[in-house]
């Protein structure tokens, strides 16, 4: 058999390691191994932050929309408000509630007397 020289092989992939790993300190930046021990942590880690990131969203905005519920003009809490939301089946996500909340208050008023059930 003929031999097989894998320089320009091995070569290419590091250099594909090197330039993910461009912005890392030290190390991290320079040795192959540590290089890529980096980018597979860096993968995981965003891969996890990504459901991560939906999840913070959705906290913010819940609390945000309970912040002005729970304010002089409205008088009661998220849960109850989101109940009723449901059942007038006003289909509103809580990121365009959160937004209406912080810009536009009078109209959050309106909706929150709208559905308000007595």
């Amino acid at each position: 058999m003929t031999r097989v020289k894998r320089g320009y092989t091995a070569r290419r992939r590091r250099k594909k390691i090197c330039l993910f790993a461009s912005t890392f300190i030290g190390a991290h930046s320079r040795l192959t191994r540590t290089t890529t021990q980096q980018r597979m942590r860096a993968l995981v880690s965003s891969h996890r932050d990504r459901s991560r990131k939906k999840r913070d969203f959705r906290r913010l905005w819940i609390t945000r929309i309970n912040a002005v519920t729970r304010e002089d003009r409205v008088f009661y809490s998220y849960s109850k408000f989101i109940k009723n939301l449901y059942k007038r089946q006003l289909l509103l996500n809580r990121k365009i509630l959160a937004q209406i909340a912080l810009s536009n208050k009078n109209l959050f008023d309106m909706i929150s007397n709208k559905i308000q059930i007595k």
